[in-house]
């Protein structure tokens, strides 16, 4: 599941370095023709609201199956495509198919993982959602300069294809029916090909609330406040990033796609970097709290945070310390809207990221690099470290 995030956001980044079509003419796009095509159709908005209760009746199994088997019939149609408008037409229907894992990530790491292990897990999926923005770019402009962009469609396929025939062999249901309900023992005469039929795993009607349900959650501080903050520190040090350096650097230095693909590296490995401190790490310093005090709260999780609030690769280092402790935290602190949660994330971060692009480039040529760093870091401390701290402050009390 985590990577499948992976390989849904680095569909976007690859569209950064892979040049716009028009027949058999390659030519470069306008930084406003690049960002209409990667951040409107490919990130995926408000879809995961969708699936979410989708997946509760249904189940999850079916539902990745029909996300990756969608998602390559998507990109191997954007190969043949021969103009912009074709093109955009197979980004918006793989954002639609490709968003559940998105959503729904959360609430299947909650059920699957015990306590002391979940922030390692929900950092696993929080990283390869992060990681493939910028890993698009740097492994396809290889591809783009070589092969040509087609091959960015027809590798992205195969890796659908791959991903399809493992949740075919090894995966399985991860939202079991209530007692009383006839379900097939595991490891009864045909019981891996009875997990192929589809079956309504809760009796209750699906109505138009159920959609927009997962959104309630956003009522309660302790979900709404770290979500806010991880929305607004991925959009400035993520986002933004991935955003400008093919304008800036291949504006400047007149790069190719390969030599532009390089410069997201110090963005990878800040994020790997920032992983290892907010999983293991995070996990070990609960267990010291534990061995201390006997028990931990959620907001202990908070403390390790603020390390992400400062600082290419310290950017990313920030950004994924960030995203996987308060993910943890807000997880932790409403376990029953555990889904709900993951859900909540997807729309408003994917809601901020698509506004974002339209105005960098502005806002990085009226203030010019430092005036608009400044700008973005007075956003950061008011809208996310400041409400961090208070909520850490009434959870510890």
């Amino acid at each position: 599941m985590a990577y499948d995030n992976a390989i849904s956001t680095s569909e976007s980044g690859d569209l950064k370095i892979s040049g716009s079509i028009d027949g058999e003419n390659e030519r470069p796009p306008t930084p406003n023709q690049v960002n209409a095509w990667v951040e409107d159709p490919n990130h995926p908005r408000i879809t995961p609201v969708f699936w979410k209760h989708i997946t509760a009746i249904y189940g999850r199994y079916h539902v990745f199956l029909f996300a990756v088997f969608g998602c390559m019939l998507c990109n191997i149609g954007g190969a043949f495509c021969t103009s912009y408008g074709t093109q955009m037409a197979t980004r918006v229907i793989a954002a639609i198919c490709v968003s559940p894992p998105l959503g729904i990530g959360s609430g299947v790491i909650t059920d699957l993982c015990e306590p002391h292990e979940r922030a390692q897990k929900i950092g696993w999926w929080v990283l390869l959602l992060t990681l493939g923005t910028p890993a698009g770019p740097l492994i396809m402009g290889f591809v783009s300069g070589h092969l040509g962009w087609h091959w960015v469609f027809w590798i992205l396929a195969i890796v659908n294809f791959v991903q399809f025939m493992l949740y075919v062999l090894l995966g399985d249901e991860t939202i079991y029916p209530e007692e009383g309900v006839p379900q097939t023992r595991p490891g009864s005469p045909g019981s891996f090909f009875n997990k192929f039929i589809p079956r309504r795993l809760d009796p209750r009607p699906l109505t138009a609330y159920h959609f927009i349900e997962p959104l309630l959650a956003s009522r309660h501080p302790r979900v709404i406040i770290p979500i806010i903050a991880q929305t607004i520190v991925f959009c400035y040090g993520n986002l933004a990033l991935i955003v400008e350096m093919p304008i800036a650097f291949g504006d400047k230095f007149q790069l190719d796609e390969q030599q532009v693909g390089l410069q997201f590296i110090g963005i990878i490995i800040g994020c790997l970097m920032g992983e290892q401190l907010a999983g293991p790490t995070l996990d070990w310093f609960l267990r010291v709290i534990d061995r201390k005090k006997g028990s931990h709260r959620p907001a202990d999780r908070l403390w390790l945070s603020y390390i992400g609030f400062i600082g290419a690769a310290i950017a990313s280092f920030g950004n994924q310390t960030i995203a996987t402790i308060l993910m943890t935290f807000s997880v932790d602190s409403h376990r029953e809207f555990a889904t709900d949660i993951g859900v909540c994330l997807s729309v408003y971060r994917q809601v901020h990221g698509f506004v974002g692009p339209f105005y960098f480039p502005a806002r990085f040529d009226t203030l010019e690099f430092a005036g608009a760093a400044g700008v973005m870091c007075a956003i950061i401390f008011a809208v996310a470290v400041v409400p961090t701290i208070a909520i850490q402050f009434m959870s510890s009390r």
